[in-house]
C-alpha cells in the first residue's frame, strides 16, 4: 500500500487524529449512503469498523493481539458489543459479526481497515517512521488484487479454514468494480471534517516560561494501551448514542421514554468526555508537542455557553452550581476545543463525592496579565471529604488516579497540571481555597 508513497511528516497525536477522522468520513459520509447489502472487511489490530448498519451487513476478520485477548474476560466493555465471546491467545475464533485471528508480533500495532463491496474498496492504514507519520488511502483494483494475495498466503499458512472463507465471501461478491472518483473525493471530505472540528481563531504562540516541561522519552506500552483501551470505550457509547439520537426523532415516543432516553444520551455524552479527556492526557504523555500554538479565546463566553448542559448534570445528583463572572473581561490564550473538555473534566472532578445539596461555585475574574478561574465548594464539610478522597487515591501510573473507598477512576493530580499547562493555564489547588487556574490574556491583535 505505501509503494510510491512519499514519506509523512506527523508526528502519533497528529496522525492518530487524521486516522480517527478517516474512519468517520469513511463510515459515515460514503459507505452508509450507498446503503450495502452486503461486502467484507478486514482489520487491524482493533476492529475498526463501528457503525452497527456496516457491522450487520458486512463479513468481518480482525487480526487482534494477544493482550487484548487476556483483557477480554474482565474487561468486556473495552471492546465493542459484539465482542462478547471469551477468546483464548493464539485462537481465531468467532466473535460475533466478525472473526478473531491471532496477531503476530512482528506485524506491528499500525492501524489498518479494507473494505471489500461489489461497487466500492477501499484500504486505509497508517504507516511511517516517528515524526514521519501518514495515513495511506488506497482505492485503486491494482492494489487490492496485490493485498488480497498476500492475505491469502498468510490465512493459508496460518489459518486455512479462514483462507477459505474468505476466498468464498470474495466469489459471492461477483466481479468488482470500483468508483474511479472515490479517491479524489476522500481527501476533501477528510479534510473538510479535520477543519469542522478545528477552532478559526487568530493563533498565538504561548510564551517559553508558560510552556509545559518537555519530556523527551519513548512511549511506553502503558500509555499506548490506555490510548487504544480509551478508544475501545468511547466508540460504543458513540454508537448507543447515535441510535438514541435516532429514536428521539420519532413521534410515537410517551414522555416517560422520551425522558429515559434523554438521561441515557447524558449519560453516554458524559463518559465519552470523560474518557476523550483520559486519551488527551494519555496523548501528552505520549509525546509533548515542540511548541503549544494557543488561540484566542472568550472564556467568560464559554462558560456562560456551558452552563446549562453543566447545570442540569449536576441537578440530576442534587446538586447545584453558580456562575459568577465579572463583566467584560479580555480573551485567554488557550485552545477552546480541548479547554471545553477540561472544564467539563474539573467540574466532574470537583463534584464527585459532593452531598445532595451542596453547591459548587464558578468564578472568572481579572488577576493582573491573567485571569482566574476559581472552582470552589460552599461547605466545609465538602472541602474536607475532598482531602480525605485526595488522600486516599493512589496513582495507577503517570495518568490515572484511583480511589478504593469510592470507586472513582480520575486523572492524577500530574495528569491534570500538565493538561492544564498544555492549554495555557496554571493549576493551583491549596486545602482552603479550592481550586484555581490562571490563565494568560490573549494579545489584543
Amino acid at each position: 500500500m505505501a509503494e510510491g508513497v512519499p514519506l509523512g511528516q506527523l508526528d502519533e497525536p497528529s496522525v492518530r487524529r487524521l486516522w480517527w477522522g478517516a474512519l468517520e468520513v469513511l463510515q459515515q459520509e460514503i459507505l452508509l449512503p450507498m446503503d450495502l447489502s452486503h461486502g467484507l472487511w478486514l482489520a487491524s489490530p482493533l476492529p475498526a469498523l463501528y457503525e452497527p448498519r456496516l457491522l450487520d451487513r458486512l463479513q468481518g476478520w480482525v487480526w487482534a493481539p494477544e493482550e487484548l485477548s487476556t483483557l477480554h474476560r474482565p474487561h468486556r466493555g473495552l471492546l465493542p458489543p459484539n465482542c462478547v465471546s471469551a477468546i483464548q491467545p493464539n485462537e481465531s475464533s468467532e466473535v460475533g459479526s466478525y472473526k478473531r485471528l491471532p496477531l503476530r508480533k512482528e506485524d506491528g500495532y499500525d492501524p489498518l481497515l479494507i473494505i471489500i463491496t461489489p461497487h466500492i474498496q477501499i484500504a486505509l492504514a497508517l504507516q511511517g517512521e516517528i515524526g514521519q507519520r501518514n495515513l495511506i488511502m488506497r482505492s485503486d483494483l491494482e492494489t487490492f488484487k496485490d493485498l488480497l494475495g498476500l492475505l491469502d498466503l498468510r490465512l493459508n499458512a496460518e489459518e486455512p479454514t479462514h483462507a477459505r472463507q474468505l476466498r468464498q465471501a470474495l466469489a459471492n461478491l461477483g466481479a468488482l468494480s470500483t468508483h474511479e472518483t472515490i479517491q479524489e473525493a476522500f481527501w476533501p471530505l477528510l479534510s473538510a471534517r479535520l477543519a469542522s472540528s478545528a477552532p478559526s481563531l487568530t493563533v498565538q504562540t504561548l510564551p517559553d516560561e508558560q510552556h509545559p516541561t518537555k519530556t523527551s522519552k519513548e512511549p511506553s506500552a502503558e500509555i499506548t494501551l490506555l490510548q487504544a483501551l480509551t478508544h475501545e470505550v468511547r466508540t460504543p457509547l458513540a454508537t448507543i448514542r447515535t441510535l438514541i439520537r435516532s429514536l428521539l426523532r420519532r413521534n410515537d415516543l410517551s414522555q416517560l421514554v422520551i425522558n429515559r432516553l434523554k438521561q441515557i444520551d447524558s449519560e453516554c455524552t458524559e463518559q465519552i468526555d470523560r474518557f476523550g479527556l483520559i486519551f488527551n492526557a494519555a496523548e501528552l504523555q505520549r509525546q509533548q508537542p515542540e511548541v503549544s500554538r494557543l488561540a484566542s479565546t472568550d472564556l467568560g463566553q464559554m462558560l456562560e455557553l456551558l452552563y446549562p448542559t453543566w447545570n442540569e448534570q449536576l441537578e440530576r445528583r442534587g446538586l447545584n452550581l453558580n456562575l459568577n463572572i465579572t463583566p467584560d473581561l479580555p480573551h485567554v490564550l488557550s485552545d477552546p476545543e480541548r479547554l471545553e473538555l477540561m472544564l467539563r473534566g474539573l467540574i466532574d472532578r470537583n463534584s464527585r463525592g459532593l452531598k445532595p445539596g451542596s453547591t459548587l461555585l464558578l468564578a472568572l475574574s481579572p488577576a493582573g496579565h491573567r485571569l482566574k478561574l476559581q472552582i470552589l465548594t460552599n461547605t466545609k464539610e465538602s472541602a474536607e471529604s475532598e482531602q480525605r478522597g485526595a488522600a486516599q487515591n493512589s496513582d495507577l501510573g503517570p495518568v490515572l488516579s484511583w480511589n478504593p473507598s469510592t470507586g472513582s477512576l480520575q486523572l492524577s493530580q500530574a495528569a491534570t497540571q500538565r493538561l492544564l499547562a498544555s492549554l495555557g493555564g496554571r493549576l493551583t489547588h491549596r486545602r482552603d481555597s479550592g481550586l484555581t487556574v490562571f490563565f494568560p490574556i490573549a494579545e489584543v491583535q
